[in-house]
């Protein structure tokens, strides 16, 4: 009777994870947004002087400019040292991809705000069509190919063609130095022809599962191809399993876990659906061997222990503040103005 009673229990906690996935993504999408609200105060400041009092610029908001870290990443490995304009994004882009290669991409399942509306609408349009329906083969496949390709492109015209030198002169440049206002006004003063595309793109998720994360996300194809060398990866026990399938139906990324030893794939997010799907307990979440298996309950306190080891580590080296002074932001940002303004 105990025994039961400890299974149902068991039961309840596992059923309860993807509960927990959804309210850290909201958790993580509120902290995002004030972050960006600061970050719009702070830019405001200094494009409407006596409008608005001073707010100071949250580093943390460098972790949106990928690209950028990626000309840091270039400039480092010549011999360029750490981003002094960017440290922040620098530090971030590090420390997710330390996240990948140690428990695969489960920054993007647990994390990414980007990741985590492509999830809502999908679950939106499974509400209003019945269900998600995926591409067929003939196109699954070959759109599989475009974020790998956008991710090429910007490997090969940045750590390949781009020489050190260059990459230092970027930094340097104005350009680069308000890259992360440039991005706000993006935003708040978003075009017509990129509206039609967000909604298109929109439209997408709600009838093809997370089709941005599938399909066009660069970011995710570079995480996916390190998280193939994480030693943890979802594991399944081939002589408890029951043949059941309910791991392949739970999978939005549409992998076999069903008839995988080891969950190898690029495309695995470690969401942990599919162990929540099990009802055999036949999955875990292993590394080499089998062996050293991690509590799924835990999986998100080590994804978030090491996002703030980094940032720790950044703050207390001095790679976290930009070497940016108030005068150069002052300078830098009116040199655009909002629209209406």
């Amino acid at each position: 009777m105990h025994q039961v009673k400890y299974r149902s229990i068991k039961s309840r906690l596992i059923k309860s994870r993807s509960i927990i996935r959804n309210l850290i993504q909201a958790g993580w999408g509120i902290f995002l947004l004030y972050i960006g609200w600061k970050f719009f105060r702070f830019v405001r400041y200094f494009e409407m002087p006596g409008a608005a009092g001073y707010t100071s610029r949250p580093p943390a908001v460098e972790g949106f400019l990928p690209i950028s870290a990626l000309v840091s990443l270039k400039s480092w490995l010549g011999g360029g040292g750490f981003d002094r304009i960017h440290p922040a994004g620098f530090a971030i882009f590090l420390g997710i991809i330390l996240i990948s290669l140690l428990f695969k991409k489960g920054f993007c399942s647990w994390f990414c705000p980007i990741g985590a509306l492509s999830e809502a609408l999908g679950r939106l349009g499974a509400r209003l069509f019945g269900k998600n329906h995926g591409l067929p083969k003939f196109l699954d496949y070959p759109l599989m190919a475009v974020k790998y390709s956008i991710l090429g492109f910007f490997i090969k015209v940045i750590l390949v063609d781009m020489s050190p030198l260059v990459a230092q002169s970027f930094q340097q440049s104005a350009y680069n130095k308000i890259a992360d206002v440039k991005m706000l006004k993006f935003f708040l003063e978003i075009g017509q022809s990129a509206v039609a595309i967000l909604l298109a793109l929109a439209l997408f998720s709600l009838v093809v599962r997370n089709f941005w994360c599938r399909y066009l996300c660069p970011y995710g194809a570079l995480l996916g191809i390190v998280a193939v060398f994480s030693p943890w990866q979802v594991t399944r026990e081939a002589q408890k399993c029951t043949g059941c399938n309910l791991c392949n139906k739970a999978c939005p990324n549409r992998i076999n876990v069903a008839e995988s030893r080891r969950v190898w794939s690029a495309e695995c997010s470690s969401c942990l659906d599919c162990l929540e799907a099990c009802p055999a307990e036949a999955l875990g979440y292993k590394g080499p061997g089998g062996r050293f298996a991690v509590d799924p309950r835990f999986y998100p306190v080590l994804l978030f222990g090491i996002y703030l080891l980094v940032v720790l580590v950044a703050q207390l080296t001095g790679h976290w503040q930009s070497s940016l002074t108030l005068a150069d932001y002052r300078e830098l940002i009116p040199q655009s103005t909002w629209v209406g303004h």
